[in-house]
């Protein structure tokens, strides 16, 4: 007799190409965070063009060494689940109001102090991971889509009051991805299909060159190849106290790192065991942020944006991440790669994240809707979480004459909608057992441990 192992789509081996293929869409959508990240500090610091990128080399390496770790994870760190690696916008703002009050060296050894912080609040977080159900985690998606629709929408559009602001060559640009996307999603099979954000990528670059506003002036074959160096900034200086703005948003993140599990786990049909996993996920974040201290980046944390790439296009094995860790490495040392990644127009890449984006909430709806929010608890739990969380995304700096750390918690609209979604679930479903037994919290993501 045969035996047949069934083998979990997560943990789905394919074939060469179509995991070159999908490792490259993943990729080509997320690049532009890193990139974007490099030009703020480098434009904000002054730094000189050489060590822009020197850094720029350093955070694809420094990435693709995260997105492999928590692709495989090793002895309880990294999730072992299709995740993506990228630095944050949040840190990067935090890492240059460090060096400019004290100076980069500070900034960087604040990275690495909350590198460490990760390792030692984690048991303590740990303990509150039950307050965290589907309901919780539902918001969480849905705030997660808003914030980052709204961030591409300033990729496509820029900023109001800026000069070109709402230009209609990169509308036309954005809509011609977004169609072209939809076009190959609709006609396409098979592993095509499964491409198709890639595909309307490519094709919106296509149109951008067309059109004369894919800009090749800046990519060169020399230097071939770019080396990132270890602590670029010379040695770090340790304040704990400069460091403390950091560490704040180091717990913030371990709450966005808490639903992003759960939510991946239920784009690729995983069992996710929330004392387990979610740990793993963090001492992942932990691990490589402190890596990245070391080579001048800010923290690298997972990323939301890769939970809509893996529910829009189905493809739930984490070799799939772990090829596109491996592409990121050979951006870090192939200089002309990066430089024509980073030649794609802002329009074309945030029209693509404009899909990826919206799948995303898509999911928090899904969640949602397995629950009954005509109940009254339930009802109210999704109204407070959800007008904490779209206050800050929908009126930018609302909170600006707050203090700053105040100001920090209240500003993160996924954050504080997602602490007051778990801080109401506990009132209505966990204090007072009488009223809570009336109704129950959103069913939890195929997880244990959630109740």
């Amino acid at each position: 007799m045969q035996n047949h192992i069934t083998v979990a789509p997560v943990d789905e081996k394919l074939p060469l190409r179509q995991l070159i293929a999908f490792g490259l869409q993943h990729v080509l959508v997320m690049a532009a965070s890193p990139i974007a990240s490099v030009f703020m500090m480098s434009k904000a610091m002054g730094f000189a063009p050489g060590l822009m990128i020197n850094l720029l080399s350093a955070t694809f390496l420094v990435c693709g060494l995260g997105t492999l770790l928590q692709s495989f994870g090793a002895r309880g760190i990294g999730a072992r689940l299709p995740f993506m690696m990228l630095p944050g916008g949040a840190p990067i703002l935090i890492f240059i109001l460090i060096a400019q009050q004290t100076d980069v060296q500070t900034a960087s050894g604040a990275v690495m102090l909350t590198g460490v912080f990760y390792f030692l609040v984690l048991p303590l977080f740990r303990r509150c991971l039950r307050f965290f159900p589907g309901l919780v985690v539902g918001i969480m998606l849905l705030l997660v889509s808003i914030n980052l629709a709204q961030v591409s929408g300033k990729l496509i559009a820029g900023h109001p009051g800026t000069p070109g602001f709402g230009a209609p060559a990169n509308l036309l640009l954005a809509f011609a991805t977004i169609a072209l996307t939809a076009l190959f999603a609709r006609i396409a099979t098979g592993m095509l299909r499964q491409l198709s954000i890639l595909l309307g990528l490519v094709g919106g670059a296509v149109v951008a060159a067309l059109s004369g506003q894919f800009h090749m002036e800046h990519v060169s074959l020399f230097p071939l190849f770019s080396t990132p160096s270890l602590l670029p900034f010379g040695m770090p200086k340790f304040d704990v106290m400069a460091a403390l703005p950091m560490m704040i948003f180091a717990v913030i993140s371990m709450v966005e790192a808490t639903g992003q599990t759960m939510a991946i786990g239920e784009a690729v049909d995983q069992k996710i065991d929330q004392q387990r996993d979610v740990p793993r996920t963090i001492r992942g974040d932990a691990l490589v942020s402190l890596l990245g201290g070391m080579f001048g980046t800010s923290l690298i944390i997972t990323s939301g944006e890769n939970i809509g790439i893996v529910r829009a296009t189905g493809v739930r094995s984490r070799f799939v991440t772990a090829m596109g860790g491996v592409i990121l490495i050979v951006f870090a040392v192939l200089a002309p790669l990066t430089q024509l990644i980073g030649a794609i127009p802002e329009a074309v890449i945030g029209g693509t994240g404009l899909i990826v984006f919206a799948v995303v909430g898509t999911m928090g709806i899904d969640i949602l809707r397995r629950t009954d929010l005509r109940e009254h608890s339930n009802m109210y739990v999704v109204a407070v979480a959800l007008s904490a969380g779209l206050l800050p995304i929908l009126i930018p700096g609302i909170y600006n004459q707050l203090p700053s750390g105040i100001r920090m918690l209240l500003g993160n609209g996924v954050a504080i909608g997602t602490i007051t979604a778990a801080a109401m679930n506990v009132i209505f479903f966990h204090l007072g057992g009488a009223r809570a037994s009336h109704a129950a919290p959103a069913e939890p993501l195929r997880a244990t441990g959630t109740h």
